[in-house]
């Protein structure tokens, strides 16, 4: 495939997708190339929300495995400023990593500001379609009309307003490899003429934010090409899905197109595959696509498998903060007493740091004694479990033995996950 993906006359020097092996149907092995580095995919992207994965030093990454850090646009316009961020060199150079970066567009505050929710795969919502829904105990902070976003602050209160234009303005002020366009995220409770409504909305936000990009990358001309990536919505609706990625595939502004996609939304975790797999249909093979919020083994193969190339999701790095350790035979709690006097690794044969150096017994004394290197030492081999898994997907997929790797994998897994 050539090197030259995208045209020159689109200006995004540096950036490109190549495609390397592929599974039957979607699924397939490439690589992303960025101004800071190659993304060898299928990839996880490891969150760091506010410019740093929590417990974890930047520098620790690379030896994770780390291949590319995505950062939250909400939260560093609010603390310290994308000016700031911009006067430091940029993300990367701010946190000090090297490699590439992502950024999100604050789309994700539509929906756990505005209803309470935070990014949940499987929500139960029999009986519970509402266009203003709110998660039991949760105060609206967040007001969605046609031209963006009114929300109130969750560190002072402050009113702020989010538009496509201001979301790019930030984001290219935080100089991230990658960017996401402007989205309304729904829940999966709202119906389905609000759905509707929502792809259309989105859809003119992302006209709205080509035309901005185009803008800023004149303006900002010398710094290195962020890529734009569309974000898809329409919840569980196959109609929704496919309108919205036709939408986004055929959109062109000025003579730029996006660089990637966004698979975004709220999704029915049973059918995550599938959902998927309707949005690659319509989208190009050229280009990248991102799905937005996943890191479950089942969820990490199913979306593999229907054409998704990288994932984000800040689970592995929540509940080790939690005491909850991934292996390959299920996840456990290494607070409960079976961990007392184990004075075995996490996980056996686990190449992480903690594995290499700390016991299950000194993990449960510091989580016991709430201790801050608790945090620290447990995320450090769940991001290395997660990180590790894609690897080993897209190795079985370049050798050709996918499907196998994945049936001994999750047997594995789900025959273990509720051990002690």
């Amino acid at each position: 495939m050539s090197d030259a993906l995208f045209p020159a006359k689109a200006g995004n020097t540096g950036f490109g997708f190549d495609v390397a092996t592929r599974l039957e149907g979607h699924g397939r092995t490439g690589t992303i190339r960025t101004p800071h580095g190659a993304i060898e995919t299928p990839a996880f992207i490891v969150v760091g929300t506010k410019a740093t994965v929590k417990a974890v030093l930047p520098e620790a990454l690379t030896d994770m495995g780390t291949q590319a850090v995505l950062a939250n646009a909400y939260h560093l316009y609010l603390q310290p400023g994308a000016d700031i961020v911009d006067e430091a060199g940029g993300l990367g150079t701010f946190m000090n990593w090297p490699g590439p970066t992502f950024t999100d567009s604050g789309g994700f505050q539509v929906m756990s500001l505005g209803s309470g929710f935070k990014k949940v795969l499987a929500m139960d919502t029999a009986g519970m379609a509402s266009d203003d829904v709110i998660a039991e105990g949760r105060t609206r902070m967040a007001h969605v009309d046609d031209d963006g976003v009114t929300f109130t602050s969750h560190l002072n209160g402050d009113k702020h307003r989010f538009t496509p234009e201001v979301s790019m303005q930030i984001q290219h002020q935080l100089g991230a490899d990658i960017m996401f366009a402007f989205d309304e995220l729904t829940t999966l409770m709202n119906t389905r003429p609000y759905q509707e409504r929502s792809v259309v909305r989105t859809h003119e936000w992302a006209i709205r934010c080509l035309a901005e990009h185009n803008r800023l990358t004149t303006k900002r001309a010398g710094k290195p090409y962020q890529a734009l990536f569309g974000v898809i919505q329409g919840a569980q609706y196959e109609d929704l899905r496919r309108q919205a990625a036709r939408g986004l595939a055929d959109l062109e502004v000025e003579g730029r197109a996006f660089d990637g996609f966004g698979l975004g939304g709220a999704l029915e975790k049973q059918n995550l595959g599938t959902i998927v797999g309707w949005m690659s249909d319509e989208l190009p093979d050229d280009k990248p696509r991102h799905l937005l919020g996943i890191s479950e083994p089942d969820d990490l193969f199913a979306a593999v498998a229907a054409g998704a190339d990288t994932f984000d999701c800040v689970n592995p790095s929540r509940v080790a903060r939690n005491a909850a350790i991934y292996t390959a035979d299920g996840r456990y709690n290494v607070n409960t007493a079976g961990s007392r006097r184990s004075f075995e690794p996490l996980e056996d044969g686990c190449d992480c740091y903690t594995c290499a150096h700390y016991t299950r017994a000194y993990l449960h004394h510091l989580f016991k004694a709430k201790e801050m290197l608790a945090s620290t030492l447990a995320t450090i081999h769940n991001e290395r479990f997660t990180v590790r898994l894609v690897d080993d997907i897209r190795a079985a997929m370049t050798s050709g033995h996918f499907e196998a790797f994945r049936d001994e994998f999750l047997g594995r897994f789900y025959a273990g996950r509720t051990r002690s």
